[in-house]
């Protein structure tokens, strides 16, 4: 059967676009398989959620091993700089954190030491509501995510936020990326960016990058709709509080106090 060089371009076109897009979702046959390495099932939860142990982060209280991890599996840049600054995950004092938690009775000590804080992947987030391109969405898992390739910069999102839990790249953060990670995209100047649970690593049967970090294993993160999983374990034997709960966003991070 012949097939003039128009058809030909245009199958060829789409063939190719499938199997890139095969790759970017975490298909099987991927870098790992094909090397004859052990391939790892996805990660699978109906709601993903992280509890975090601050007793056990302020035995530690100088470490920066969950934050460092992250940062440099997705290539998220140091300006050195209040202005500037970009972050996934980084460290807030406690009544800054929860201003709605904290009295005049609460543990000596307790209101200047530092909570690690991120996005909190909410139920009922309201960035996803205002951004006006879909560039970010929740799964159905419950991860909130970003697409920085259609964020247009308005930052709405921003603005929606009330955990301050996004970046805007005033600058072009490429120069400033210390250790690249190849298999992470960089971003440009003029966009949004936020923790998105490690949803790249989940597809690779990974947890997240701070959990792995962290050895003191104060990050736990689970299926909450699994009654068996640390996390539930966890809240059912802990008290444990949330940011700024009266808001109704149900954010899906949880710390023991």
């Amino acid at each position: 059967m012949e097939i003039d060089r128009r058809k030909f371009l245009t199958i060829a076109g789409i063939t190719a676009a499938t199997t890139i897009g095969k790759k970017v979702i975490g298909d099987t046959t991927d870098v790992e398989q094909i090397a004859g390495l052990p391939q790892k099932s996805p990660l699978v939860g109906h709601r993903w959620a992280m509890v975090i142990d601050t007793r056990k982060c302020r035995e530690k209280s100088g470490c920066t091993k969950c934050i460092d991890a992250c940062h440099s599996a997705h290539n998220v840049p140091q300006f050195d700089n209040p202005k500037d600054e970009v972050k996934w995950i980084w460290k807030e004092h406690y009544k800054e954190a929860f201003p709605n938690q904290e009295h005049e009775h609460v543990k000596e000590g307790l209101l200047e030491m530092p909570a690690i804080v991120m996005c909190n992947h909410c139920d009922n987030p309201p960035c996803v509501r205002v951004c006006p391109t879909q560039s970010t969405w929740k799964r159905d898992d419950g991860i909130v995510m970003m697409d920085m390739h259609r964020c247009i910069g308005c930052r709405y999102c921003i603005a929606a936020c009330p955990y301050g839990s996004r970046s805007f790249n005033w600058r072009d953060p490429r120069p400033f990326i210390k250790n690249l990670n190849k298999e992470y995209p960089t971003r440009t100047r003029g966009v949004v960016e936020k923790c998105n649970f490690c949803a790249e690593r989940l597809a690779k049967g990974l947890h997240p990058a701070c959990v792995d970090a962290c050895e003191e294993k104060a990050l736990v993160f689970g299926d909450l709709e699994d009654p068996e999983s640390e996390v539930r374990a966890l809240l059912r034997e802990n008290y444990a509080i949330r940011r700024k709960p009266a808001l109704g966003t149900n954010p899906e991070v949880y710390y023991i106090v």
